[in-house]
Protein backbone atom coordinates (compact mmCIF):
# COMPACT_ATOMS: atom_id res chain seq x y z
CA UNK A 1 0.00 0.00 0.00
CA UNK A 2 1.06 3.60 -0.79
CA UNK A 3 1.77 6.20 2.02
CA UNK A 4 -0.65 8.40 0.29
CA UNK A 5 -3.64 5.29 0.49
CA UNK A 6 -2.24 4.14 3.49
CA UNK A 7 -3.27 7.56 5.27
CA UNK A 8 -6.59 8.18 3.10
CA UNK A 9 -7.24 4.63 4.69
CA UNK A 10 -6.46 5.95 7.84
CA UNK A 11 -9.07 9.26 7.92
CA UNK A 12 -11.72 7.10 9.40
CA UNK A 13 -9.84 5.77 12.48
CA UNK A 14 -8.43 9.73 13.00
CA UNK A 15 -12.34 11.07 13.27
CA UNK A 16 -12.98 8.23 15.60
CA UNK A 17 -10.57 9.74 17.84
CA UNK A 18 -11.96 13.47 18.34
CA UNK A 19 -12.53 14.70 21.59
CA UNK A 20 -15.50 15.00 22.85
CA UNK A 21 -17.64 18.24 23.81
CA UNK A 22 -18.89 18.02 26.94
CA UNK A 23 -22.16 19.59 27.64
CA UNK A 24 -22.17 19.99 31.28
CA UNK A 25 -21.95 16.28 32.78
CA UNK A 26 -19.62 14.05 30.46
CA UNK A 27 -16.89 13.66 31.72
CA UNK A 28 17.04 24.76 19.92
CA UNK A 29 18.06 20.55 16.63
CA UNK A 30 18.16 22.16 13.15
CA UNK A 31 17.97 20.83 9.89
CA UNK A 32 20.20 21.86 6.66
CA UNK A 33 20.34 21.46 3.17
CA UNK A 34 22.74 19.42 1.41
CA UNK A 35 22.26 21.50 -2.15
CA UNK A 36 20.38 20.78 -5.32
CA UNK A 37 22.59 17.93 -6.30
CA UNK A 38 20.98 15.59 -3.42
CA UNK A 39 17.94 13.60 -4.30
CA UNK A 40 15.42 12.04 -2.06
CA UNK A 41 15.01 8.41 -1.67
CA UNK A 42 11.22 8.57 -2.16
CA UNK A 43 11.26 9.08 -6.26
CA UNK A 44 8.04 10.74 -6.06
CA UNK A 45 9.35 13.32 -3.77
CA UNK A 46 11.43 16.54 -4.60
CA UNK A 47 13.56 18.82 -2.89
CA UNK A 48 13.64 22.63 -3.61
CA UNK A 49 17.22 24.53 -4.28
CA UNK A 50 18.40 26.65 -1.62
CA UNK A 51 17.88 29.84 -3.52
CA UNK A 52 14.16 29.97 -2.45
CA UNK A 53 15.27 30.73 0.81
CA UNK A 54 16.81 33.92 0.65
CA UNK A 55 13.05 35.71 0.27
CA UNK A 56 12.18 34.37 3.79
CA UNK A 57 14.45 36.52 5.44
CA UNK A 58 13.71 39.57 7.45
CA UNK A 59 15.91 42.71 7.18
CA UNK A 60 17.01 42.38 10.25
CA UNK A 61 18.01 38.95 9.92
CA UNK A 62 20.31 39.92 6.62
CA UNK A 63 21.98 42.37 8.47
CA UNK A 64 22.76 40.05 11.01
CA UNK A 65 27.19 39.23 10.72
CA UNK A 66 28.40 35.68 12.06
CA UNK A 67 31.04 36.10 14.22
CA UNK A 68 34.24 36.28 12.97
CA UNK A 69 35.81 34.44 16.12
CA UNK A 70 33.41 31.43 16.60
CA UNK A 71 33.36 30.92 12.63
CA UNK A 72 37.20 29.54 13.26
CA UNK A 73 36.26 26.68 15.74
CA UNK A 74 35.55 24.14 13.29
CA UNK A 75 39.84 24.62 11.55
CA UNK A 76 41.30 25.21 15.08
CA UNK A 77 40.24 21.44 15.86
CA UNK A 78 41.84 20.16 12.83
CA UNK A 79 44.16 17.58 13.58
CA UNK A 80 48.15 19.27 13.70
CA UNK A 81 46.56 22.93 13.93
CA UNK A 82 48.40 24.65 16.01
CA UNK A 83 46.16 27.00 17.22
CA UNK A 84 46.87 30.65 18.78
CA UNK A 85 43.42 32.23 17.87
CA UNK A 86 41.36 31.01 20.54
CA UNK A 87 40.75 33.10 23.73
CA UNK A 88 38.96 30.00 25.75
CA UNK A 89 40.49 29.46 29.29
CA UNK A 90 43.05 26.17 29.82
CA UNK A 91 41.18 23.42 30.61
CA UNK A 92 43.13 22.86 33.68
CA UNK A 93 42.13 25.89 35.47
CA UNK A 94 38.57 24.59 36.04
CA UNK A 95 38.09 23.76 39.72
CA UNK A 96 35.30 21.11 38.73
CA UNK A 97 36.51 17.33 38.25
CA UNK A 98 33.29 15.42 37.98
CA UNK A 99 29.53 15.61 38.24
CA UNK A 100 27.75 12.89 39.72
CA UNK A 101 23.78 12.39 38.76
CA UNK A 102 21.68 10.26 40.34
CA UNK A 103 18.72 9.53 37.89
CA UNK A 104 15.38 7.16 38.39
CA UNK A 105 15.25 4.30 36.60
CA UNK A 106 13.07 4.72 33.38
CA UNK A 107 10.81 1.49 33.53
CA UNK A 108 7.75 1.96 35.50
CA UNK A 109 7.80 -0.89 37.25
CA UNK A 110 11.50 0.36 38.66
CA UNK A 111 10.40 3.86 38.81
CA UNK A 112 11.71 3.92 43.16
CA UNK A 113 15.53 2.44 41.53
CA UNK A 114 17.86 4.87 40.89
CA UNK A 115 21.12 4.72 39.57
CA UNK A 116 24.14 7.28 39.25
CA UNK A 117 25.50 8.77 36.26
CA UNK A 118 29.04 10.57 36.45
CA UNK A 119 29.69 13.73 34.18
CA UNK A 120 33.96 13.78 33.75
CA UNK A 121 36.66 13.21 31.53
CA UNK A 122 36.38 14.81 27.92
CA UNK A 123 32.46 15.52 27.91
CA UNK A 124 32.68 17.52 31.20
CA UNK A 125 35.76 19.53 29.95
CA UNK A 126 33.75 19.99 26.73
CA UNK A 127 30.57 20.76 29.11
CA UNK A 128 32.87 23.75 30.52
CA UNK A 129 34.63 25.38 27.57
CA UNK A 130 33.18 27.49 24.37
CA UNK A 131 31.47 24.91 22.50
CA UNK A 132 29.84 24.78 19.10
CA UNK A 133 27.19 27.28 18.00
CA UNK A 134 24.58 24.35 17.18
CA UNK A 135 25.40 22.55 20.11
CA UNK A 136 27.63 19.52 22.03
CA UNK A 137 28.42 17.07 18.88
CA UNK A 138 27.31 13.89 20.34
CA UNK A 139 24.05 15.14 22.02
CA UNK A 140 23.25 16.81 18.88
CA UNK A 141 24.45 13.13 17.18
CA UNK A 142 21.93 11.30 19.91
CA UNK A 143 19.05 13.82 18.76
CA UNK A 144 19.24 12.92 15.11
CA UNK A 145 18.71 9.21 16.51
CA UNK A 146 15.28 10.55 17.96
CA UNK A 147 14.57 11.59 14.56
CA UNK A 148 14.87 8.49 13.38
CA UNK A 149 13.05 6.78 15.87
CA UNK A 150 9.78 8.97 16.33
CA UNK A 151 9.60 10.66 12.97
CA UNK A 152 11.25 7.94 10.70
CA UNK A 153 13.55 10.65 9.08
CA UNK A 154 17.51 9.71 8.82
CA UNK A 155 19.41 12.78 8.37
CA UNK A 156 22.44 11.13 6.44
CA UNK A 157 20.62 10.01 4.27
CA UNK A 158 17.48 12.45 3.53
CA UNK A 159 19.88 15.79 3.71
CA UNK A 160 19.02 17.74 7.14
CA UNK A 161 20.21 18.64 10.62
CA UNK A 162 20.42 19.57 13.80
CA UNK A 163 20.56 22.64 15.99
CA UNK A 164 20.38 23.19 19.71
CA UNK A 165 18.97 26.11 21.65
CA UNK A 166 17.99 27.62 24.99
CA UNK A 167 14.17 26.68 25.11
CA UNK A 168 11.27 27.24 22.82
CA UNK A 169 10.38 30.29 23.36
CA UNK A 170 14.31 31.45 22.90
CA UNK A 171 14.11 29.90 19.54
CA UNK A 172 10.49 30.47 18.29
CA UNK A 173 11.75 34.33 19.14
CA UNK A 174 14.47 34.13 16.91
CA UNK A 175 12.75 32.06 14.48
CA UNK A 176 10.06 34.78 13.86
CA UNK A 177 13.05 37.55 14.33
CA UNK A 178 14.45 36.01 11.49
CA UNK A 179 11.66 35.57 9.30
CA UNK A 180 9.20 38.54 9.90
CA UNK A 181 9.25 42.09 9.11
CA UNK A 182 7.16 45.20 10.12
CA UNK A 183 3.66 44.44 8.13
CA UNK A 184 4.90 41.13 7.58
CA UNK A 185 1.72 38.84 7.85
CA UNK A 186 1.70 35.59 9.47
CA UNK A 187 -1.29 32.80 10.65
CA UNK A 188 -2.14 31.66 14.05
CA UNK A 189 -4.19 29.45 15.30
CA UNK A 190 -7.31 30.89 17.40
CA UNK A 191 -7.04 30.79 20.36
CA UNK A 192 -2.87 30.86 20.39
CA UNK A 193 -0.17 30.11 22.92
CA UNK A 194 0.02 33.40 24.41
CA UNK A 195 3.81 33.18 24.76
CA UNK A 196 4.13 34.52 21.21
CA UNK A 197 1.61 37.19 21.14
CA UNK A 198 4.21 39.17 22.39
CA UNK A 199 6.61 38.63 19.87
CA UNK A 200 4.27 39.24 17.03
CA UNK A 201 3.51 42.88 18.49
CA UNK A 202 7.27 43.40 19.07
CA UNK A 203 7.82 42.84 15.23
CA UNK A 204 4.74 44.64 14.45
CA UNK A 205 3.40 41.89 12.52
CA UNK A 206 -0.34 41.33 10.46
CA UNK A 207 -1.86 38.61 12.34
CA UNK A 208 -4.82 36.53 10.37
CA UNK A 209 -6.55 34.23 12.84
CA UNK A 210 -7.33 30.34 11.75
CA UNK A 211 -9.95 28.72 13.28
CA UNK A 212 -9.88 25.50 15.94
CA UNK A 213 -11.90 22.91 17.59
CA UNK A 214 -11.62 19.75 19.41
CA UNK A 215 -9.86 18.26 16.38
CA UNK A 216 -7.25 20.99 16.17
CA UNK A 217 -7.13 23.17 13.41
CA UNK A 218 -9.75 23.97 10.78
CA UNK A 219 -7.71 22.52 7.54
CA UNK A 220 -11.04 23.66 5.93
CA UNK A 221 -10.67 27.41 7.24
CA UNK A 222 -7.01 27.50 6.25
CA UNK A 223 -8.22 27.07 2.69
CA UNK A 224 -10.82 29.84 2.87
CA UNK A 225 -8.10 32.20 4.65
CA UNK A 226 -6.08 31.12 1.40
CA UNK A 227 -8.05 31.23 -1.23
CA UNK A 228 -9.92 34.29 -0.57
CA UNK A 229 -6.34 36.18 0.68
CA UNK A 230 -6.22 40.17 -0.95
CA UNK A 231 -4.60 40.18 -3.90
CA UNK A 232 -2.81 43.66 -2.85
CA UNK A 233 -1.38 41.89 -0.04
CA UNK A 234 1.56 39.27 0.04
CA UNK A 235 0.74 36.10 1.27
CA UNK A 236 2.00 35.17 4.69
CA UNK A 237 5.45 33.85 4.99
CA UNK A 238 4.09 31.62 8.57
CA UNK A 239 1.25 29.09 9.88
CA UNK A 240 1.81 28.95 13.66
CA UNK A 241 0.51 26.02 14.89
CA UNK A 242 0.56 23.30 17.89
CA UNK A 243 -0.61 19.84 16.72
CA UNK A 244 -0.77 17.84 20.15
CA UNK A 245 -1.89 18.87 23.06
CA UNK A 246 -2.22 22.70 21.70
CA UNK A 247 -1.53 25.38 24.76
CA UNK A 248 -4.34 26.22 25.49
CA UNK A 249 -6.81 23.82 24.01
CA UNK A 250 -5.72 20.59 24.80
CA UNK A 251 -6.45 19.55 21.18
CA UNK A 252 -4.39 17.50 18.85
CA UNK A 253 -5.17 17.43 14.90
CA UNK A 254 -6.70 14.89 13.35
CA UNK A 255 -4.20 12.91 10.87
CA UNK A 256 -6.86 14.14 8.20
CA UNK A 257 -6.62 17.48 8.78
CA UNK A 258 -2.76 17.05 9.21
CA UNK A 259 -2.57 15.74 5.41
CA UNK A 260 -5.03 18.51 4.29
CA UNK A 261 -2.48 21.31 6.07
CA UNK A 262 0.30 19.55 4.45
CA UNK A 263 -1.41 19.82 1.16
CA UNK A 264 -2.12 23.74 1.24
CA UNK A 265 1.43 24.28 2.32
CA UNK A 266 2.68 22.44 -0.98
CA UNK A 267 -0.17 24.14 -3.13
CA UNK A 268 0.03 27.94 -1.99
CA UNK A 269 4.14 27.57 -1.05
CA UNK A 270 4.16 28.26 2.69
CA UNK A 271 6.32 26.60 4.85
CA UNK A 272 5.38 24.55 7.90
CA UNK A 273 7.28 25.13 11.92
CA UNK A 274 6.47 21.50 13.88
CA UNK A 275 8.38 21.74 17.04
CA UNK A 276 11.28 21.34 14.55
CA UNK A 277 11.75 23.63 11.46
CA UNK A 278 12.06 22.81 7.70
CA UNK A 279 11.89 25.07 4.93
CA UNK A 280 10.48 24.95 1.11
CA UNK A 281 8.85 26.27 -1.63
CA UNK A 282 7.07 25.17 -4.78
CA UNK A 283 9.21 25.67 -7.93
CA UNK A 284 5.92 27.43 -9.53
CA UNK A 285 5.97 29.75 -6.47
CA UNK A 286 4.25 33.07 -8.18
CA UNK A 287 3.86 35.22 -5.00
CA UNK A 288 5.74 38.28 -3.43
CA UNK A 289 7.07 36.37 -0.79
CA UNK A 290 6.80 32.43 0.11
CA UNK A 291 4.90 31.50 2.68
CA UNK A 292 6.11 29.84 6.35
CA UNK A 293 4.09 27.39 8.42
CA UNK A 294 5.81 27.02 11.88
CA UNK A 295 4.77 24.11 14.34
CA UNK A 296 5.39 24.41 17.57
CA UNK A 297 5.05 20.69 19.21
CA UNK A 298 6.22 20.94 23.39
CA UNK A 299 3.59 18.15 23.82
CA UNK A 300 4.16 15.20 20.90
CA UNK A 301 6.16 13.22 23.84
CA UNK A 302 2.69 14.23 26.28
CA UNK A 303 0.33 11.90 23.76
CA UNK A 304 -1.87 9.62 26.53
CA UNK A 305 -4.80 9.38 24.07
CA UNK A 306 -6.55 5.44 23.18
CA UNK A 307 -5.27 5.69 19.01
CA UNK A 308 -1.98 5.59 18.45
CA UNK A 309 -0.35 8.94 17.57
CA UNK A 310 -0.76 10.50 14.40
CA UNK A 311 2.35 11.13 12.33
CA UNK A 312 3.91 14.29 12.62
CA UNK A 313 3.94 16.77 9.56
CA UNK A 314 7.91 16.15 9.75
CA UNK A 315 7.24 12.52 8.77
CA UNK A 316 4.12 13.02 6.75
CA UNK A 317 6.14 15.21 4.65
CA UNK A 318 8.74 12.12 3.55
CA UNK A 319 5.65 9.62 3.00
CA UNK A 320 3.48 11.59 0.96
CA UNK A 321 4.49 12.28 -2.35
CA UNK A 322 5.33 15.69 -3.33
CA UNK A 323 7.85 18.69 -2.46
CA UNK A 324 9.95 18.10 0.74
CA UNK A 325 11.03 21.09 3.03
CA UNK A 326 7.58 22.98 4.05
CA UNK A 327 8.07 21.89 7.78
CA UNK A 328 9.63 23.54 10.68
CA UNK A 329 10.44 21.54 13.56
CA UNK A 330 11.01 22.85 16.96
CA UNK A 331 11.08 19.99 19.70
CA UNK A 332 11.78 20.21 23.57
CA UNK A 333 12.22 18.53 26.47
CA UNK A 334 11.13 20.85 29.00
CA UNK A 335 7.89 18.92 29.49
CA UNK A 336 9.14 15.50 30.03
CA UNK A 337 12.51 15.78 31.40
CA UNK A 338 13.11 19.03 33.44
CA UNK A 339 11.47 22.79 32.82
CA UNK A 340 14.76 24.16 35.11
CA UNK A 341 17.05 23.23 32.52
CA UNK A 342 14.61 24.18 29.50
CA UNK A 343 16.04 21.90 26.80
CA UNK A 344 14.54 22.30 23.19
CA UNK A 345 15.46 21.64 19.52
CA UNK A 346 14.58 22.02 16.32
CA UNK A 347 14.13 19.92 13.58
CA UNK A 348 13.67 20.83 9.72
CA UNK A 349 15.47 23.37 7.56
CA UNK A 350 16.69 25.62 10.54
CA UNK A 351 16.83 25.96 14.37
CA UNK A 352 16.63 24.95 18.47
CA UNK A 353 17.52 22.73 24.47
CA UNK A 354 14.96 23.60 22.29
CA UNK A 355 16.35 21.71 19.27
CA UNK A 356 15.66 22.31 15.67
CA UNK A 357 15.26 19.92 12.51
CA UNK A 358 14.93 20.86 8.63
CA UNK A 359 15.47 19.39 5.58
CA UNK A 360 19.04 20.15 4.08
CA UNK A 361 18.18 19.75 0.79
CA UNK A 362 16.83 23.62 1.82
CA UNK A 363 19.37 25.47 3.59
CA UNK A 364 23.06 23.97 2.50
CA UNK A 365 24.73 23.86 5.74
CA UNK A 366 28.07 22.75 4.65
CA UNK A 367 30.27 19.73 4.56
CA UNK A 368 28.61 16.36 5.63
CA UNK A 369 28.67 16.15 9.49
CA UNK A 370 30.13 12.27 8.57
CA UNK A 371 33.06 13.23 6.82
CA UNK A 372 36.42 13.69 8.67
CA UNK A 373 36.23 17.50 8.18
CA UNK A 374 36.58 18.82 11.96
CA UNK A 375 33.97 21.22 11.55
CA UNK A 376 31.25 21.57 14.06
CA UNK A 377 27.89 21.95 13.00
CA UNK A 378 27.41 25.42 13.65
CA UNK A 379 30.84 26.83 11.93
CA UNK A 380 29.46 24.26 8.98
CA UNK A 381 26.47 26.60 8.68
CA UNK A 382 28.40 29.75 9.06
CA UNK A 383 31.19 29.00 6.30
CA UNK A 384 28.61 27.95 3.76
CA UNK A 385 28.42 30.03 0.65
CA UNK A 386 24.36 30.23 1.12
CA UNK A 387 25.27 32.40 4.26
CA UNK A 388 22.33 34.94 3.61
CA UNK A 389 19.79 32.22 4.48
CA UNK A 390 18.11 30.99 7.72
CA UNK A 391 20.39 28.51 9.78
CA UNK A 392 23.66 30.67 9.48
CA UNK A 393 21.26 33.93 10.69
CA UNK A 394 20.00 32.00 13.38
CA UNK A 395 23.46 31.07 14.87
CA UNK A 396 24.79 34.75 13.70
CA UNK A 397 21.74 35.46 16.72
CA UNK A 398 22.74 33.15 19.43
CA UNK A 399 26.80 34.40 18.87
CA UNK A 400 25.83 37.72 19.09
CA UNK A 401 24.01 37.58 21.89
CA UNK A 402 25.05 34.06 24.57
CA UNK A 403 27.49 32.83 22.05
CA UNK A 404 25.74 29.03 21.91
CA UNK A 405 23.67 26.72 24.42
CA UNK A 406 24.31 26.12 27.84
CA UNK A 407 27.32 23.27 28.36
CA UNK A 408 26.33 21.75 30.98
CA UNK A 409 23.10 21.72 30.39
CA UNK A 410 23.82 19.98 27.19
CA UNK A 411 25.58 17.77 28.67
CA UNK A 412 23.77 16.54 32.09
CA UNK A 413 21.41 16.04 29.07
CA UNK A 414 23.04 13.96 27.43
CA UNK A 415 24.47 11.68 30.28
CA UNK A 416 20.82 11.20 31.15
CA UNK A 417 19.45 10.24 27.67
CA UNK A 418 23.17 8.06 26.91
CA UNK A 419 22.90 6.15 30.30
CA UNK A 420 18.74 5.37 29.60
CA UNK A 421 19.42 4.52 25.48
CA UNK A 422 15.98 5.28 22.89
CA UNK A 423 14.58 2.21 24.92
CA UNK A 424 15.20 3.79 28.06
CA UNK A 425 13.48 6.87 26.80
CA UNK A 426 10.76 5.45 25.39
CA UNK A 427 10.24 4.09 29.17
CA UNK A 428 10.68 7.19 30.33
CA UNK A 429 7.43 8.59 27.85
CA UNK A 430 5.71 6.30 29.34
CA UNK A 431 5.84 6.38 32.73
CA UNK A 432 5.09 10.72 32.07
CA UNK A 433 2.19 9.95 29.47
CA UNK A 434 0.92 7.80 32.22
CA UNK A 435 1.02 10.05 34.77
CA UNK A 436 -1.17 13.29 33.09
CA UNK A 437 -3.42 10.52 31.73
CA UNK A 438 -4.22 10.09 35.16
CA UNK A 439 -4.38 13.14 36.36
CA UNK A 440 -6.47 14.21 33.24
CA UNK A 441 -9.09 11.54 34.49
CA UNK A 442 -9.33 12.24 37.49
CA UNK A 443 -9.64 16.63 36.60
CA UNK A 444 -12.15 15.83 34.19
CA UNK A 445 -13.96 13.32 36.67
CA UNK A 446 -13.57 16.64 39.28
CA UNK A 447 -15.38 18.67 36.95
CA UNK A 448 -18.12 15.98 36.20
CA UNK A 449 -19.05 16.09 39.57
CA UNK A 450 -18.85 20.38 39.84
CA UNK A 451 -19.78 22.13 36.67
CA UNK A 452 -22.02 19.79 35.20
CA UNK A 453 -24.77 22.61 33.72
CA UNK A 454 -22.32 25.37 34.10
CA UNK A 455 -19.42 24.39 31.31
CA UNK A 456 -18.88 22.96 28.33
CA UNK A 457 -15.53 21.31 27.65
CA UNK A 458 -13.82 18.58 25.50
CA UNK A 459 -11.38 15.63 26.74
CA UNK A 460 -7.60 16.23 25.66
CA UNK A 461 -5.63 13.52 24.62
CA UNK A 462 -2.10 15.26 24.88
CA UNK A 463 -0.60 17.76 27.19
CA UNK A 464 -1.03 19.66 30.29
CA UNK A 465 -4.63 21.72 30.08
CA UNK A 466 -8.48 21.67 29.87
CA UNK A 467 -10.07 24.23 27.60
CA UNK A 468 -13.45 24.68 28.61
CA UNK A 469 -16.33 27.52 28.14
CA UNK A 470 -18.26 28.64 31.07
CA UNK A 471 -22.04 28.74 30.26
CA UNK A 472 -22.30 32.59 31.42
CA UNK A 473 -24.99 35.19 30.11
CA UNK A 474 -23.32 37.10 27.35
CA UNK A 475 -21.87 40.43 28.45
CA UNK A 476 -22.38 44.07 26.01
CA UNK A 477 -20.79 43.80 23.34
CA UNK A 478 -19.85 40.40 23.08
CA UNK A 479 -21.95 37.05 22.14
CA UNK A 480 -20.82 35.35 25.52
CA UNK A 481 -19.80 36.04 29.15
CA UNK A 482 -16.53 37.21 30.12
CA UNK A 483 -13.78 34.95 31.82
CA UNK A 484 -11.78 37.61 32.91
CA UNK A 485 -14.40 39.11 35.82
CA UNK A 486 -15.05 35.34 36.60
CA UNK A 487 -11.66 34.63 37.30
CA UNK A 488 -9.71 37.85 37.74
CA UNK A 489 -11.82 39.22 40.37
CA UNK A 490 -14.40 36.57 41.28
CA UNK A 491 -12.65 33.15 41.47
CA UNK A 492 -9.03 35.06 42.64
CA UNK A 493 -11.08 35.86 46.09
CA UNK A 494 -11.70 32.53 46.94
CA UNK A 495 -8.46 31.56 45.72
CA UNK A 496 -8.56 29.15 43.02
CA UNK A 497 -6.82 30.44 39.99
CA UNK A 498 -6.82 29.81 36.39
CA UNK A 499 -6.22 31.66 33.43
CA UNK A 500 -8.92 33.50 31.55
CA UNK A 501 -9.54 32.73 27.91
CA UNK A 502 -8.47 36.28 26.87
CA UNK A 503 -4.93 35.86 27.18
CA UNK A 504 -4.96 33.85 24.00
CA UNK A 505 -6.49 35.71 22.09
CA UNK A 506 -4.38 37.94 19.43
CA UNK A 507 -6.74 40.57 20.17
CA UNK A 508 -7.40 39.57 23.70
CA UNK A 509 -11.35 39.74 23.12
CA UNK A 510 -13.69 38.83 25.84
CA UNK A 511 -14.17 35.19 25.89
CA UNK A 512 -16.63 32.44 27.76
CA UNK A 513 -13.27 30.24 28.14
CA UNK A 514 -10.65 29.27 30.58
CA UNK A 515 -7.48 27.05 30.41
CA UNK A 516 -6.79 24.88 33.29
CA UNK A 517 -3.79 23.26 33.98
CA UNK A 518 -4.12 19.73 36.27
CA UNK A 519 -0.27 18.74 36.24
CA UNK A 520 0.90 20.92 39.38
CA UNK A 521 -2.60 21.15 41.91
CA UNK A 522 -1.99 17.75 44.37
CA UNK A 523 -4.87 15.50 42.56
CA UNK A 524 -6.69 15.59 46.36
CA UNK A 525 -7.70 19.03 45.30
CA UNK A 526 -9.18 18.63 42.43
CA UNK A 527 -12.40 18.42 43.87
CA UNK A 528 -12.16 21.60 46.43
CA UNK A 529 -10.88 23.90 43.36
CA UNK A 530 -13.48 22.52 41.14
CA UNK A 531 -16.14 23.24 43.68
CA UNK A 532 -15.03 26.72 44.59
CA UNK A 533 -15.18 27.85 41.01
CA UNK A 534 -18.51 26.03 40.58
CA UNK A 535 -19.97 28.50 43.16
CA UNK A 536 -18.33 31.80 41.51
CA UNK A 537 -20.17 30.63 38.23
CA UNK A 538 -23.56 30.29 40.07
CA UNK A 539 -22.91 33.13 42.23
CA UNK A 540 -22.15 35.28 38.58
CA UNK A 541 -25.25 33.45 37.00
CA UNK A 542 -27.64 34.50 40.38
CA UNK A 543 -26.32 38.52 39.95
CA UNK A 544 -27.43 38.25 36.27
CA UNK A 545 -30.61 36.54 36.83
CA UNK A 546 -31.78 39.40 39.33
CA UNK A 547 -30.51 41.82 36.89
CA UNK A 548 -32.53 40.85 34.26
CA UNK A 549 -35.72 40.78 36.44
CA UNK A 550 -35.04 44.65 37.26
Amino acid sequence: MSSASKYASDSAAARQITPVIVNSCITGVLLSSRGPEYSPSNPNTSILPPSYYERYLSDKARRCLPNPIRKLLGPSRIPGMLSLFSGSPTPETFPYRAVTLTVSHPNIPNRDKSSRVALDGDLLKEALQYSDTGGIRRFVDWLYGLQERYHKRRHHDEGWSSSVGCGGQDLLFKAFTCLLDEGDSILVESPVYAGVIPIFHLLKCHTTEVATDPNGIVADDLERVLRNWPKDRPMPKLLYTVPYGCNPTGASATLERRLKVLNLAREFGFLIFEGGFTIATPEDWTYSKPQLLGIDDPYFYLYYGDAPRSPSYFQLEKEIPGTIGHVMRFDSFSKILSSGKHGYHALGNDIDVGFNVRDENRLRIGPNRHNNSSESLGEQAINDRFTDLIIPRLFSQTSSSMLQPPGLTQAVTYSLLNHWGYEGFQQHVDYISSVYRRKRDLFVAAMRRHLTGLAEWSIPEAGLFVWFKVLLPPVPGSKEGDSEDLIVRRALKEKVLALPGTSFFIDGRTSAYVRASFTMLAEEHFDEAMRRLAGVVNEMREEAGKQARL
